[in-house]
């Protein structure tokens, strides 16, 4: 990334800001703003995530809010109730507290004497979500946002559930807030009652993931934060965010069809990450277009930005499988609208384990599968955190455990901009099933790279409010669709189509193993084929190259490491998926701390017994300075029988080597069709 050696504002930066809440609860935040601000009051930009500002976002935000401000913005930062520095307990994700409580930080802010009224929010991920969900509440002032990285479902989109499945991010993902939610305020900010405020944490935020299971289907726990249900209360200019190799690119899609409003989406070969710090590359200059976009909404400069397509996605070319690339090769397409004239749907039928040409005469022998737990080992994360190695590697092994159609090589090159859908007449042995789909782009020599994927548990197949069990041999019939994609399959490759009854660990299997029979010739495969030389393509206008300010300064104390592990023992047949995300221990400068984070992520289980799955997730955080050290250790464990979950968690608490709080949870949980 380049270095902004000059900005068109001094900025100056001031930390230790308390915001107050109606109930007495002070909130943490930091303000860049333009010097020039004391006299001339600009618009203000809000990030509100509960990711601690002082230390963990520390170097991102000295990148992105002083290149902001720098701009000609007052940029803020605060850390969720209950996170970082800031007072109360987090007890949950997009909690009505949360939206009052940016309600309230966004009045403040328009209150503010260099704050000329108008209001940004912005944000990946977290971010992203309640930017979306305080616009849907429409408070004044608040003239656009930019929502990167996030979702406008919380059910059927998000960390915890694809198509009705439990997905195994939902165990990491709580984990992770877990681990979060257990530390401590910074003494240097908050004062001798950090100790206090610490321990209200730890007896007080709970264990999210009970939560979470305890909600199987979309109910309204899952609706609260959803702005899918009523788009319309959405009034203010959207800019939707994702990558290829994120989980939430599909929101995008949606939200440019549904919303009413001046919008813009932007899809990348990116991770979960702000695309100017994007890997896979290419990263582009993504803070130079938010400039853009804030001048054009919130300052009225009649810039072009609305002039760009609506829709700038990343067409990515085949490559061989690999679970880490440095750069995704293609090139950037465009799109004035959403959904796209330009888009072909092409259907192919199937056949006996192949793809039927149009008038091809069909086998229409059904075809079974019962699929191994191992289905699924080398299918990569959810959603990637760009901690390779976390892409899918190589289908081929993957595809020994499930039912293939393969295309006859293609004789021309084919580019899919869009959801594919895999239409399915199938049958079953039990009344709880799921389906995995995946499309893979099969090279000459065999490697098979997946290019997309859906889940569907059976049980949904009309709906994720009331799920229905499945009678067991009776045909149904069922579209699966699979992820939105961009990608170009060359001429000389095959298109494939694996059908799987198992994808763990990325979702947790059915109750029982189950055999699915596919009927070929009621089944089918609908691509959205976009034409490979569309004119508008060559008049867009290249991203400019990243840039930011200059970060803090860090100093790496102990180098992280990153581990992903595939074990098989052939004497009890048990098998365990091992990820280690160590970011190691860094030193904050400016602030004298030392900062310590690992995961550690389990999933095992033994020969095809599904009632031996099991995931554990296990977390160490640590900050010290001069004396002063805390450390917390969480680990959380998931198994299941046929009926139930069954939940276990620890929590332990350090100052020192004084062991000062230890928390046990158990919880047994109905399972309900999952």
């Amino acid at each position: 990334m380049r270095t902004a050696t000059s900005l068109p504002e001094e900025v100056r930066e001031e930390d230790g800001i308390w915001i107050p809440m109606p109930d007495d609860v002070h909130l943490a935040g930091r303000v860049w703003r333009p010097v020039s601000s004391d006299d001339r009051p600009v618009p203000a930009l809000l990030e509100f995530i509960p990711y601690r500002q002082r230390d963990l976002t520390a170097h991102r935000d000295s990148v992105n809010h002083r290149y902001l401000a720098g701009h000609g913005y007052a940029c803020i930062r605060v850390d969720i109730r209950g996170s970082g520095d800031s007072e109360g307990i987090l007890t949950g994700e997009y909690l009505e507290r949360e939206l009052t409580d940016a309600e309230c930080i966004l009045q403040w802010l328009r209150e503010q004497p260099w704050c000329d009224g108008h209001l940004g929010m912005m944000g990946i991920s977290w971010g992203g979500f309640n930017a979306l969900q305080v616009a849907a509440r429409r408070p004044p002032g608040l003239d656009a946002i930019v929502a990167v990285c996030s979702s406008d479902d919380r059910y059927a989109d998000d960390v915890h559930y694809m198509g009705g499945c439990l997905l195994s991010d939902n165990l990491s993902w709580a984990s992770t807030m877990f681990a979060y939610t257990s530390c401590p305020p910074d003494p240097a900010v908050v004062g001798d009652h950090w100790r206090e405020m610490w321990h209200d944490r730890l007896h007080g935020s709970g264990l999210w993931l009970e939560d979470w299971l305890r909600h199987q289907h979309r109910d309204d726990f899952w609706k609260h934060g959803s702005v899918c249900e009523d788009y319309s209360a959405i009034q203010c200019p959207v800019f939707a965010v994702s990558g290829w190799a994120d989980g939430y690119s599909n929101a995008v899609f949606r939200m440019l069809e549904r919303l009413q409003v001046p919008r813009k989406g932007l899809i990348g070969p990116w991770s979960h990450k702000y695309p100017h710090f994007g890997q896979p590359g290419p990263a582009i200059g993504f803070l130079q277009e938010m400039v853009r976009w804030w001048d054009r909404w919130l300052k009225g400069v009649d810039n072009d930005v609305m002039d760009d397509p609506m829709l700038r996605i990343w067409m990515q070319e085949s490559v061989p499988p690999s679970t880490a690339y440095a750069e995704r090769p293609g090139r950037w397409v465009g799109e004035m609208e959403w959904p796209s004239p330009k888009i072909n749907q092409v259907e192919r039928g199937f056949s006996r384990y192949r793809m039927a040409e149009p008038g091809e005469p069909v086998d229409p022998q059904p075809l079974t599968v019962e699929s191994p737990l191992s289905v699924g080992q080398f299918a990569g994360k959810w959603c990637s955190y760009n901690a390779p190695p976390d892409l899918p590697y190589d289908q081929r092994e993957e595809d020994g455990g499930a039912i293939v159609f393969d295309s006859n090589e293609l004789e021309e090159r084919w580019e899919v901009l869009g959801a594919a859908v895999v239409n399915l007449e199938f049958s079953v042995t039990e009344p709880v099933a799921q389906v995995a789909v995946r499309l893979s782009d099969v090279a000459p020599d065999g490697r098979a790279t997946r290019v997309s994927y859906g889940l569907l548990n059976l049980t949904h197949r009309t709906g994720h409010e009331a799920p229905e069990p499945l009678e067991p041999g009776r045909r149904y019939q069922v579209p699966v669709t699979l992820n939105g994609m961009a990608h170009a399959f060359p001429p000389g490759h095959r298109i494939r189509v694996a059908v799987s009854t198992s994808y763990w660990p990325l979702a947790w299997p059915p109750p029982v193993p189950v055999q699915i029979t596919v009927y070929p010739e009621h089944s089918s495969l609908e691509l959205p084929i976009r034409p490979t030389d569309h004119p508008d393509d060559v008049a867009l206008q290249p991203f400019d190259e990243p840039e930011g300010t200059e970060p803090i300064s860090t100093t790496t104390l102990r180098s992280g490491e990153h581990r992903w592990n595939v074990t098989r023992d052939l004497i009890d047949y048990r098998s365990m998926l091992e990820v280690v995300k160590d970011l190691g221990t860094v030193h904050f400068d400016d602030i004298d701390m030392d900062v310590s984070r690992r995961a550690e992520e389990y999933y095992s289980w033994v020969d095809n017994d599904f009632a031996t799955v099991r995931g554990e997730v296990i977390w160490t955080m640590a900050f010290a300075r001069d004396g002063w050290s805390v450390h917390t250790r969480t680990r959380t464990t998931l198994t299941s029988t046929p009926t139930e979950f069954h939940l276990a968690a620890e929590l332990d608490a350090y100052e020192g080597e004084h062991r000062v709080a230890a928390r046990n949870w158990h919880s047994t949980i109905r399972r309900d069709q999952v």
